[in-house]
This record gives structure tokens, C-alpha cells and sequence, in this order.
């Protein structure tokens, strides 16, 4: 695992259940303002169970890709509270 890709998957793990942060916010967080997309990549490849890569989307709202699929992400939010509606977030 690279130093970026720990400091992205520490950052989410922090998200609490029932809040997102946009792929952009991450990168901000981490220092890194530009690599919203390099942030993206790091969650694709996530292999630990209790980073919670789903509570991470796009800016406009819509759900973004997962591991799992875009189904399981949906319904992860449903789960926590979201309205998830035609892939994205409200």
C-alpha cells in the first residue's frame, strides 16, 4: 500500500455512518486537492472491510463507482439514511 493510499483509506474510515464526503473533500483532507480522481482509484482497490469507501460520491450527488457495485453502494446508503435515487444522493 502507497503512503497516498493510507492516508485515503484512514480519512474514510473516519466518515461516521450517515454522512458522505465527495471524492474531491477526501483529496482535500489528505492534502492533496487535485487527486479527487487518484482518490477514486485508491477506493476501487480498497481490501479492508472497515474502510467505508461507500460513504464516498461524486460533487454532483451521484452515487460514483464501488468495489461491490453500485447497487451494493446504494443500498449501503439506503441503510444509513440516504434517499438514493437514480444513482444518486439527496
Amino acid at each position: 500500500m502507497t503512503e497516498f493510499e493510507r492516508k485515503v483509506y484512514d480519512t474514510v474510515k473516519k466518515i461516521p455512518k450517515g454522512e458522505v464526503l465527495t471524492y474531491k473533500e477526501v483529496a482535500r483532507l489528505i492534502g492533496k486537492p487535485l487527486a479527487y480522481r487518484a482518490v477514486g482509484n485508491a477506493l476501487n482497490k480498497n481490501p479492508f472491510k472497515q474502510v467505508p469507501c461507500h460513504r464516498v460520491i461524486r460533487t454532483d450527488g451521484m452515487v460514483g463507482g464501488y468495489v461491490r457495485g453500485l447497487k451494493v453502494k446504494a443500498e449501503l446508503l439506503k441503510k444509513e439514511g440516504f434517499e438514493v435515487e437514480l444513482l444518486g444522493i439527496r
